[in-house]
């Protein structure tokens, strides 16, 4: 029988992190799940019949102060804003690049056994858009990064779903417009269809190696 694992997630309280953190709850395989926070988290929110769950609320643009918890097999960075949401493009890349890299180089440091993180598609550093710009920038980053095994950026379109205290009609409206196009959104065209924020998180353990 393979050895449980240990999970660290980073930027729970997202979409796609409050899915993934279920995911890693019930999935047998894990026996501890580590989480680093903002703000505490709403425990009843979540089912942990196995007390797997860690919460730990931290200071994200302290990073390096919390190494020691990225001595686990499996890191999920979850972390990401938007544009608008981040208010400049300074705010915006200390939290989509900046942190992010920081978290690989500390798993790196720390030898977890694999480190999976959410891009974008259309992720390209060569690109006019800033967005997708910072996000290839942090691919090529993370991918050149030596002795850092089982590195892996998931790329997901728009995705499906409400976010709490979040306006964004233009995201929504996307989402919707891209759901009605699915039929047409074949071949080279199918990783730009809309997605489910479970389906994202599932395609994060897919890249992990048990």
């Amino acid at each position: 029988m393979a050895a449980l694992k240990s999970a660290l997630i980073l930027g729970a309280s997202g979409l796609v992190g409050q899915n993934l953190l279920r995911l890693l709850l019930l999935d047998p395989r894990y026996e501890t799940v580590t989480c680093l926070l903002r703000r505490p988290l709403a425990q009843q929110n979540y089912q942990d019949p196995q007390n797997k769950l860690r919460p730990v609320v931290i200071n994200f643009a302290a990073l390096d102060d919390y190494q020691g918890y990225f001595s686990v097999d499996h890191v999920y960075c979850c972390l990401g804003t938007t544009l608008k949401k981040a208010g400049d493009l300074k705010t915006f890349r200390k939290v989509d690049f900046e942190y992010v890299h920081v978290a690989a180089q500390l798993a790196r440091a720390q030898r977890a056994g694999g480190f999976v993180w959410i891009s974008s598609v259309g992720a390209n550093a060569a690109s006019n858009n800033y967005y997708l710009k910072v996000k290839g920038e942090l691919e090529n980053a993370i991918m050149r990064m030596p002795q850092l095994p089982n590195a892996a950026a998931v790329r997901p379109g728009v995705l499906i779903g409400e976010r709490a205290n979040d306006d964004r009609p233009l995201e929504r409206f996307s989402a919707g417009l891209l759901q009605l196009l699915k039929p047409l959104l074949v071949g080279p065209l199918k990783k730009y269809r809309a997605v489910y924020p479970h389906q994202v998180a599932r395609e994060m353990m897919r890249h992990q190696v048990f």
